[in-house]
């Protein structure tokens, strides 16, 4: 039954923590006394010390998206449940979680700065604006794929009923209402309990009307096409990457992570006492043993599943805001290698969804983000909630984690392009917006089929391949400190030959096409796109080991540098 893998996971992940988290704290000497970056500047604005429960919190919020949900389900049906269940646990444990925490630990041994900072003070500059182009085109391909999920669920049709455009709807009047909670909180000072105890419930009566709105509305929703809706969603990110975040980035993420804990709960819940039991294969044999689309499950299952067991996103994350809000060094394994830890629990509760639907349904040829909404609302309906509802709520929730992620990626990036080149001013934060959000528009207005399927591939190995730099930048750092790197070089290279190999399968088709110019023509524009962006990766990866061996050799060892 389902309960008995969601239950055995939860052991184990809950396992991991308990010895293996202690082991890497014991590795990285984390010590309470230690005082952290947030304590000594504490200046109210970035620098802000943050108990470990609300930390913990907002971290989980920044990093957990609709990667561990699209992901562990594509993966699922491509090579059966078995497989992607014990990447997921392995990945989370050895890996995922070594790079969540090594990469905050870093940044708290070095006043809070960035992984890029760290880069340049081990490595070598050259290194460091390597690093920086390399995270700007993982980041773009983060705004590929999640952009165009969100556009697809805004055209969702189950069965007769069209829930899109009233999901489309719920979503455009959150997305009001965290302006006006922003403006509420900031510029009437009203406190946040209080607030919450007026926006949230709002929330829900929003998920509610939505699709209940007037039929002139919900017709001119149903006439917008993918195409528009990406368009549109990526104006979104432009105007939520320039504006200040207390407009609309804190608020609407604080609201979005009550639906993020409210889904995990329910997840939890429906998969431990719902009764429900495993319809599809744990071993998708026909998929095991398909050579097409290239998808061998060495490596394609790893670059697949994604956030659910690594994400070299977290690492951003971890060094751009979280090690500014750590009171305690020991925090560090609650929050960097306990987020990891509970994004694998998400994974976990994804795949459980599509473990209850029979191989050979016709629901498995739906969107990952409609078998994992499906999956919840049969878990609300057990408690006696009304499809219609229950639905339409799942898929507003996976929206909300997107938006989220669409925020933070844009706004991040947008900082990487002003690093760049410069430009510091608000002018050069609009064109450096402007610029990113170039590449998404042309890939999603060129692409005929849907846009984040041909993109997750090149997201996946993008994101999985920065966590492997990641971790070579922290290995550089802990030998160059005399410490043991064991830990984070074992990793370091399973990823990196996991990545390397799904990028030299990606671009593989548009080098054998270099050498007839026909074939080349015949090549789809957003093939064309993915192969030129998988070439530019691949060599700035090689770039970059050269760099870290290069640095090891020429320069001596520093002791005491941890």
């Amino acid at each position: 039954m389902i309960s008995q893998v969601v239950i055995f996971s939860t052991l184990i992940l809950i396992a991991g923590y308990l010895f293996y988290g202690r082991y890497l704290s014991r590795q990285m000497d984390l010590d309470g006394s230690r005082q952290t970056p947030a304590c000594q500047v504490n200046d109210g604005v970035d620098f802000v010390p943050a108990k470990p429960s609300l930390l913990l919190g907002q971290h989980f919020s920044a990093i957990a998206a609709a990667g561990p949900i699209v992901g562990p389900i594509l993966a699922g049906i491509w090579f059966g449940w078995m497989p992607a269940l014990l990447w997921i646990l392995f990945g989370s444990i050895f890996i995922g979680g070594v790079h969540d925490l090594t990469s905050l630990t870093a940044s708290i041994r070095h006043k809070a700065a960035s992984i890029g900072e760290i880069v340049k003070v081990y490595m070598s500059r050259t290194s460091y604006i390597l690093f920086l182009i390399f995270i700007w085109l993982a980041l773009i391909y983060v705004i590929i794929a999640f952009t165009d999920i969100t556009a697809q669920t805004f055209k969702t049709v189950t069965g007769d009923m069209a829930y899109g455009p009233g999901v489309a709807a719920s979503s455009i009047l959150y997305l009001l209402l965290g302006v006006i909670m922003g403006v509420f909180l900031y510029k009437f000072k009203i406190k946040l309990w209080f607030a919450t105890s007026i926006f949230l419930p709002v929330v829900f009566f929003i998920i509610w009307i939505g699709p209940s709105l007037p039929k002139s509305v919900i017709s001119l929703l149903s006439g917008i096409t993918v195409k528009q809706w990406d368009f549109i969603l990526l104006i979104y990110c432009f105007v939520a990457s320039v504006i200040p975040v207390w407009l609309l980035l804190q608020p609407r993420g604080y609201l979005g992570g009550w639906l993020l804990y409210m889904t995990i709960i329910i997840g939890l819940i429906g998969a431990m006492f719902g009764g429900m039991n495993i319809e599809y294969p744990a071993f998708n044999l026909a998929g095991l043993k398909s050579l097409d689309n290239g998808k061998l499950i060495f490596p394609i299952l790893f670059i697949t599943v994604a956030c659910g067991a690594c994400s070299g996103f977290h690492g951003i994350v971890s060094s751009g805001t979280t090690s500014k809000q750590l009171i305690k060094e020991t925090d560090a394994r609650i929050v960097g290698y306990g987020g990891m830890l509970l994004e694998g629990l998400v994974g976990v509760l994804a795949l459980a969804t599509l473990m209850m639907i029979p191989k050979g349904s016709q629901s498995l040829t739906s969107d990952p983000n409609l078998i994992y909404a499906q999956g919840l609302a049969g878990y609300l309906g057990l408690a006696g909630v009304d499809f219609h509802i229950a639905f339409p709520f799942a898929l507003l929730a996976f929206s909300t984690f997107v938006y989220d992620t669409l925020d933070v990626t844009t706004r991040l990036a947008r900082y990487i392009f002003q690093e760049l080149t410069g430009w510091q001013t608000k002018t050069g934060g609009f064109f450096a917006a402007l610029i990113t959000l170039l590449v998404p528009f042309l890939f999603l207005m060129f692409t005929k089929e849907k846009g984040y399927l041909v993109a997750w591939p090149i997201f996946g190995t993008s994101n999985q391949l920065l966590a492997s730099l990641i971790l070579l930048s922290i290995s550089v750092w802990l030998i160059k400190s005399g410490k043991n790197a064991v830990y984070a070089i074992i990793p370091m290279i399973f990823m990196m030959t996991m990545t390397l190999w799904s990028l030299a399968l990606l671009i593989m088709p548009f080098l054998k096409a270099l050498s007839e110019p026909l074939q080349i023509l015949a090549l789809k524009p957003d093939a064309m796109i993915s192969s030129i962006f998988g070439i530019i990766l691949l060599s700035l990866s090689l770039m970059l080991i050269f760099e870290a061996i290069r640095m090891l050799i020429l320069k001596p060892v520093e002791i005491g540098k941890v």
